[in-house]
C-alpha cells in the first residue's frame, strides 16, 4: 500500500506534485539541495492553497492538513527512508537523473517504486542504472499539477504490471486521469505538442506573423486555450529545447530539429516566463501579456 510519498526537486513541477499528494491524505517528504529552495516551495503551495480556499474548492482545514502532510529535507537519504514511491522532479537533464536514481537503488529498498516526472527522456534508460528495473516507472504530471487531470504514465521496457497496475490506481487516487503509453522519445504528450511549438517558432522566425497574430490564429481558430508562443514561456523555452533535442537524437528525423531562433533565445537566457522575457515579457504581478521588444521591432 501506497501511502509515504518522497518528491525529488521542489520547483514548479516538485511543488505541484508535493502540494496534490498532500491535499489528498498522503504523507509527502520534499527534498532539494537547498533549504532556501525548499523555503520558496512551501510559500508556493500555501499561495496555490489561499487561491483554492478564495475559490472555495477547499476549506481552510483542508489547506492546514495539506501543509502539515508536507516535511521537507535537504538530505536524500533521510527523506526516502520511509517512502514508498519516490518521485523524481528535477531538472530535465539525462545525466542529473541517471545519478539520482543510482543513488535511489542503493538507498531505497527493494519493494520501492521508484518514479520520474520526466516530459521525455527515457524510462528504460533510467531504470537500467537501478538494481530493480521493473520498479521504475513514468509518472509525467502536466503543470500546473493541482489543475491539470492527465497524467502520463509510462511504461519501460523492463516495469512489471504490478508497478504500472499500483500507479495507475494510485493517479485516479489523486482525481487525475491517468493514461498507460509506451517508452519512446517525447512519449504521447511532447512528441506531438513539441513540433507544434517547435512549427510556431518557425512561423515567426521565417516572418510569416508576429507573436501574438500566431497565437490568436491557434487560441480563436483552433479552440487552444493558450497559445503555442504563450504556452513555450510557460514551459520554459529551455525545457521545450531539450525536449525538441531528445526528439531529434531519438528519432533522426529533421522535423524534430529546433529552430534556429530557439536555440538562440535559449542561448541568451530568454526562456520566457522563469527568466521575465521570453516571446512576451512578463511582470510580476501583472496578468497583462506584452510582446518582447525583440519581435516588436521586427514586425
Amino acid at each position: 500500500m501506497i501511502e509515504n510519498i518522497t518528491v525529488i526537486g521542489s520547483g514548479t513541477m516538485g511543488n505541484g506534485i508535493a502540494h496534490t499528494f498532500a491535499q489528498y491524505g498522503f504523507n509527502v517528504a520534499l527534498v532539494d539541495i537547498n533549504q532556501d529552495a525548499l523555503d520558496r516551495a512551501i510559500q508556493t503551495i500555501t499561495s496555490n492553497l489561499d487561491r483554492q480556499v478564495n475559490k472555495g474548492t477547499i476549506d481552510e482545514a483542508l489547506k492546514a492538513e495539506t501543509l502539515n502532510q508536507i516535511i521537507t529535507f535537504t538530505d536524500l537519504r533521510l527523506a526516502v527512508g520511509k517512502a514508498d514511491l519516490v518521485i523524481e522532479a528535477a531538472t530535465e537533464n539525462s545525466e542529473i537523473k541517471l545519478n539520482l536514481f543510482k543513488q535511489l537503488s542503493e538507498f531505497c529498498g527493494d519493494n520501492v517504486i521508484l518514479a520520474s516526472n520526466t516530459s521525455s527522456i527515457s524510462i528504460t534508460k533510467i531504470a537500467s542504472v537501478t538494481k530493480n528495473p521493473g520498479n521504475v516507472i513514468g509518472m509525467h504530471f502536466m503543470n500546473p499539477v493541482p489543475l491539470m487531470k492527465l497524467v502520463e504514465v509510462i511504461r519501460g521496457y523492463a516495469t512489471s504490471n504490478e508497478v504500472t497496475n499500483a500507479i495507475m490506481d494510485l493517479s485516479g487516487k489523486l482525481n487525475k486521469v491517468p493514461v498507460e503509453v509506451n517508452d519512446y522519445p517525447g512519449f504521447v504528450a511532447n512528441r506531438i505538442l513539441m513540433p507544434m511549438i517547435n512549427e510556431a517558432i518557425y512561423s515567426l522566425y521565417e516572418g510569416v506573423a508576429g507573436v501574438e497574430e500566431i497565437d490568436i490564429v491557434m487560441k480563436l481558430g483552433m479552440a487552444h486555450p493558450m497559445g503555442p508562443l504563450q504556452l513555450a514561456d510557460f514551459i520554459g523555452l529551455d525545457v521545450c529545447l531539450a525536449i525538441l533535442n531528445v526528439l531529434y537524437n531519438g528519432f533522426g528525423n529533421q522535423k524534430y530539429a529546433p529552430c534556429p531562433l530557439l536555440v538562440n533565445m535559449v542561448t541568451a537566457g530568454y526562456i520566457g516566463v522563469k527568466s521575465g522575457i521570453g516571446f512576451y515579457q512578463y511582470t510580476k504581478g501583472s496578468k497583462e501579456l506584452v510582446v518582447a521588444a525583440n519581435f516588436q521591432k521586427s514586425r
